[in-house]
């Protein structure tokens, strides 16, 4: 009896642990997810592994090669379109003003039309006066000044000394006494540099 009782004792024993690694089986399947989830990052990694560098460089360098390709030609178009605007400006810049400057040759061609007809002098010269000041008035508009010169003291900036007047006392030295040729300034800018003489 002893003996079938302990066979009974055991075959439970084997029985309850079978049950028992069973139900750890059940009861734990989220150790089977995370198996079968480390086996999916095993795959990534592989396959991230397996794309070529060298092939991804090659993509890199053709995209940075199309780029640097399309800006040299956009370059290459604003170059060729900057000539072309600096050198029509350089052969029409003018135009404005030589437009400008067409009235007062009609006024000297009527001039010289009227002075064949006439011997008055005075109304000759009050005739070219007219055009001299209407010209010059042309000339303010776009930006020429006379430069200022008798009784102005000598300034390097915008006078040239071509004679020294001794004798002319104190009050006159360094000064300019009589302008040879006028000078001109273009938007502040001397064009052309006044002709003096100056006192000593």
């Amino acid at each position: 009896m002893d003996e079938n009782k302990e066979k009974k004792a055991e075959e439970l024993e084997e029985e309850l642990t079978a049950q028992e690694k069973e139900s750890s089986n059940v009861e734990n399947p989220q150790e089977e997810e995370a198996a079968d989830d480390t086996s999916a990052d095993n795959v990534e990694v592989e396959v991230v592994e397996e794309c070529d560098p060298l092939e991804l460089a090659n993509k890199k360098i053709e995209e940075l090669n199309d780029k640097y390709m399309r800006k040299v030609a956009e370059f290459d178009n604003y170059r060729k379109r900057t000539l072309k605007e600096k050198t029509e400006l350089i052969l029409n810049g003018g135009e404005k003003t030589i437009t400008k400057i067409l009235p007062i040759i009609d006024d000297m061609e009527r001039a010289i039309a009227n002075g064949k007809n006439t011997d008055d002098v005075a109304t000759l010269r009050e005739g070219m006066e007219l055009i001299y000041k209407k010209f010059l008035k042309i000339l303010e508009g776009e930006g020429v000044a006379l430069v200022a010169t008798v009784g102005e003291d000598f300034n390097t900036d915008y006078h040239e000394a071509i004679a020294m007047v001794p004798g002319m006392g104190d009050d006159k030295k360094g000064k300019v006494i009589d302008c040879v040729q006028t000078g001109y300034t273009l938007n502040g800018k001397v064009i052309r540099y006044a002709k003096v003489a100056v006192g000593q």
